[in-house]
């Protein structure tokens, strides 16, 4: 699966469109649309689903240095004022401060990141290490490991700094349970 096959693919949800659109026009630093709003759409393309099929909610990844809760809650809920109008779950996050909270959330450490891609990176699966955003009329992806997995239905873990092996084997049995066609890695081999 190329770059521009996927954006297509995700894109066939209207839902990660408007969300990618709105936050083109708003200007957030540093704003990706993330992981399984992406992948999970794809799957239910790939799959013949339907395109919200299993979709619980639509992360957004974007990075401040303000690390003040404040300055997120209210970020959040512009987003979430602004946005409203597409029934669907979305959550916001700002990338420079979930080093504070996530060890007291998930009881794994966390060390501070640079910008929003990093937080792609940490993602417990290779195949949700994805972003999705709008410069202007084009779409840019964020994927370091490509769209193989995701085209390939393969769900492997992603041994960084934060894993949970516990996580990981429950985040994969729910998706197996939606989506049989999937190949689940054992937490041990990536």
């Amino acid at each position: 699966m190329t770059a521009d096959e996927f954006i297509a693919a995700a894109l066939r949800n209207p839902v990660n469109e408007a969300i990618a659109t709105g936050l083109a026009r708003i200007g957030l630093p540093d704003a990706w649309l993330v992981s399984g709003c992406l992948v999970q759409t794809v799957w239910n393309a790939l799959t013949g689903r339907a395109i919200g099929y299993g979709i619980n909610d639509y992360d957004v990844f974007y990075y401040d240095p303000d690390t003040s809760w404040e300055a997120e809650n209210t970020i959040i809920h512009d987003m979430q004022r602004r946005l409203a109008h597409l029934g669907a779950t979305i959550e916001v996050r700002n990338q420079a401060r979930v080093h504070l909270w996530y060890p007291g959330k998930h009881g794994v450490p966390y060390p501070p990141l640079r910008c929003a891609t990093e937080g792609i990176d940490r993602f417990l699966t290779r195949n949700t290490q994805v972003g999705l955003r709008r410069i202007g009329d084009c779409y840019e992806t964020y994927a370091p490991h490509g769209f193989g997995d995701i085209a390939g239905m393969m769900v492997r873990p992603n041994p960084g700094p934060n894993f949970s092996a516990g996580n990981y084997t429950e985040k994969a049995k729910r998706w197996k349970a939606l989506w049989p066609e999937l190949t689940i890695l054992p937490a041990d081999r990536a």
